[in-house]
């Protein structure tokens, strides 16, 4: 008995003494954080304001980009009071949003019944989604809209561009996370491009949402152990393979998921998290700016909070108050959902 009781009194001082110098409770970057509604805010505003930065330049080459409008920090500074209009990829990460508060967890039926009731064409839907979303309001049924207006599955980017409320509801559970991610894609995307795209950046908003700051390749790394299309595995190979400084172009910048979720994912890590330099590279790029933008934005709200978002820009977003009150109500459901369900043994760490 004395040895025993003598063996807990060293035990306790050693505890006792790795505690005080830091070693068992210091926090080292990269490991998770207590949920922050902030983040939550910031993920959903990040991308709404990164979308509507990046609508205008839509189409563009980034070459002509350039050559109209200068370097990204010309054209992010240059004054303008005029209204920042947001597309379909925040419409459409609203339902999301708003079935993850109804539900709990994604529930085909009623995502597609938000995302039909929310529909305004005028924001730059594509045009098989819009043939999807016409029928629905028809009354048809959706369960094979997608496969019959996208033979083979659709592989674009629309599933990730929307996803980013999956990686917050369930960000302490990754298991759970790539479940709902690819539950929200298929409804719209069979692919399995497009669902696994979907999945990643679901993935790195749950990563970075709990994350003190992001180190790039094991960040990187990290999704590339999870991905399992050849596509999106040499898109990650190729992303830890470049340097922070050099042009992402190689990834892409299309609508096609592996040519701009990989570029946006990339991009925030590489910037640490920075939402001006993210969402302007992003949109110097070209091609699909708003989508590739609004990923992005979401990312480093998830990361930083609201705070990494310029108040002028939240200012200039289209029906400002009502917006902004729309999406910070979401995120804060989205947070008491994720903050009422304990850390699984999946969680991130």
């Amino acid at each position: 008995m004395a040895f025993g009781i003598s063996r807990l009194a060293i035990s306790v001082a050693t505890f006792a003494d790795l505690c005080a110098i830091g070693i068992l409770f210091a926090r080292r970057p990269g490991m998770s954080a207590p949920l922050s509604e902030g983040r939550f805010v910031g993920c959903l505003l990040g991308l709404a304001v990164g979308d509507a930065l990046g609508a205008p330049f839509e189409g563009l080459t980034g070459t002509l980009i350039y050559d109209l409008r200068g370097l990204p920090e010309q054209f992010l500074n240059a004054p303008s009071k005029e209204p920042l209009y947001y597309t379909d990829d925040t419409e459409m990460m609203i339902g999301v949003a708003e079935t993850l508060v109804e539900c709990g967890e994604i529930d085909e039926t009623v995502l597609m019944r938000r995302f039909a009731e929310n529909y305004h064409p005028e924001r730059g839907y594509g045009a098989g989604l819009q043939k999807i979303l016409d029928r629905i309001r028809a009354g048809e049924p959706w369960e094979e809209l997608a496969t019959s207006q996208f033979p083979g599955g659709s592989l674009g980017n629309g599933a990730a561009m929307r996803v980013a409320p999956v990686g917050l509801r369930f960000a302490t559970d990754l298991d759970g996370v790539w479940e709902q991610a690819g539950k929200s894609a298929r409804p719209t995307h069979r692919h399995p491009v497009g669902i696994e795209s979907a999945q990643l950046l679901a993935t790195a908003v749950a990563l970075a949402v709990q994350a003190e700051k992001v180190e790039r390749k094991p960040f990187l790394k990290r999704l590339r152990a999870l991905a399992k299309t050849e596509e999106l595995r040499w898109a990650l190979d190729t992303a830890v393979g470049l340097r922070k400084s050099d042009s992402f172009s190689v990834l892409g910048s299309t609508l096609q998921a592996h040519r701009s979720v990989v570029t946006a994912i990339a991009l925030f890590a590489a910037t640490g998290g920075d939402f001006e330099e993210t969402v302007g590279r992003a949109i110097a790029l070209g091609d699909d700016t708003d989508t590739l933008a609004a990923m992005g934005g979401a990312l480093c709200g998830a990361l930083h909070g609201i705070g990494c978002i310029r108040e002028s820009w939240l200012k200039r977003l289209e029906k400002q108050a009502k917006v902004r009150a729309r999406l910070e109500r979401l995120a804060g459901r989205l947070w008491e959902r994720a903050t009422r369900s304990e850390p699984t043994a999946n969680g991130a760490t």
